[in-house]
């Protein structure tokens, strides 16, 4: 169960953080959030945390 939550969670987190960069970047148009620089900033750091998760949680039990 908590496998599955750090997957499912680190992935939404890369997800996020990829469509941030791509907003703070001006790639992805349509929001408030296009070409604003704090979020080609924050974004790749979510992203970075949930590729963070996603490695924690795909790793077997220690011992």
């Amino acid at each position: 169960m908590q496998k599955a939550l750090a997957l499912g969670l680190g992935g939404l987190m890369v997800l996020v953080g990829a469509v941030w960069t791509l907003q703070g970047l001006g790639y992805l148009e349509g929001s408030p959030m296009t070409g604003a620089s704090f979020w080609a900033v924050v974004g790749p750091i979510v992203a970075g945390f949930g590729v963070a998760l996603v490695l924690v949680g795909t790793r077997g039990p220690r011992g």
